[in-house]
């Protein structure tokens, strides 16, 4: 794939994520959309094909962050917060055990 393309392609999934990740918050939707793009706009004159690479890396880890971490909360009233986790974000959660398990 041309180097062109994976930029288009980090930056599209950027976006998809960003639209996932915050939805139904406007405010947080706008500031992530202005900050993908400014971003890319700074550096839309980069010729040095390592340090494209390196950005293309950086995009790409940045999306993966965003995709796997962020949760959205929403406050209720003054003292509550309501978690909106989005569907597979939230793991099985395995209890602690002192004793490791047999091998079967």
């Amino acid at each position: 794939m041309g180097t062109r393309l994976k930029v288009l392609s980090v930056f599209k999934s950027l976006h998809r994520t960003r639209i996932d990740v915050f939805k139904d918050d406007h405010r947080a939707l706008t500031a992530a959309r202005v900050k993908i793009n400014e971003e890319f706009q700074k550096n839309k004159n980069e010729a040095s094909e390592e340090n494209i690479n390196k950005m293309i890396k950086m995009g790409s880890d940045v999306e993966a962050v965003l995709r796997q971490t962020v949760l959205q909360m929403e406050h209720v009233d003054e003292k509550t917060l309501l978690l909106r986790p989005r569907d597979g974000l939230m793991l099985e959660n395995v209890p602690y055990c002192d004793q490791p398990r047999k091998k079967l």
